[in-house]
């Protein structure tokens, strides 16, 4: 619905201000927020700075003031990550599909 709602505003000519209504229109996202990176990757924001503190999670880029992840470093990062069970250190061939 709310994408509608911006979709038919932008269509009459009013002007998509807000973060969320520009980021609905956005075909990639390269960088993410604290609390969005531990989202994406299924895991509480407090546990997401644990595994940042042990150096398993990228550190973030700085804009300014704000702090920024890169998607890309998230990803390699959570690839690197073993699979339940697997204390072998196998690679496996599933990872990247």
């Amino acid at each position: 619905m709310f994408l509608a709602s911006a979709n038919l505003r932008a269509a009459v000519g009013v002007i998509v201000t807000t973060r969320r209504e520009i980021s609905a229109g956005l075909p990639v996202v390269f960088g993410l927020s604290e609390a969005e990176a531990a989202a994406a990757i299924g895991i509480s924001a407090t546990k997401f700075r644990e595994l940042r503190k042990a150096r398993r999670m990228p550190n973030p880029r700085k804009i300014d003031g704000r702090l920024v992840y890169d998607v890309d470093e998230l990803r390699a990062a959570f690839k690197a990550m073993p699979h339940d069970g697997d204390e072998t250190g196998r690679i496996d061939t599933w990872s990247d599909v």
